[in-house]
């Protein structure tokens, strides 16, 4: 029961967004329907929990990886590329202001 519970859960809710709060309330739900016990309900929110939030992370780093690929691949200037190029600009102002200032 168990683990069709658990195939449901997956095939109709998908893990990587189920909330606690909903959760509970399945939990609940099954619990008033004489399917599972107390106990089983228990287990059944923790697991599922335990799940949703690897399942979370997994999607955050899969996104995060294909993300920045796409980055690369577009040749998309990064937060230090940009801070490297400041960091020339303002040294070539000086030498500009110096030569400027000696001429």
């Amino acid at each position: 029961m168990k683990e069709t519970l658990e195939k449901m859960f997956y095939l109709g809710a998908g893990a990587a967004f189920m909330t606690k709060e909903k959760l509970e309330k399945m939990k609940t739900d099954l619990i008033d329907q004489d399917k599972i016990t107390r106990e089983e309900g228990k287990q059944f929110v923790d697991e599922l929990s335990k799940k949703s939030e690897a399942a979370k992370t997994q999607l955050e780093e899969k996104i995060q990886k294909t993300v920045e690929a796409q980055l690369q691949k577009i040749n998309v200037a990064t937060a230090d590329d940009v801070a490297e190029l400041k960091r020339q600009v303002e040294e070539l102002k000086a030498l500009i202001a110096k030569d400027t200032a000696d001429e």
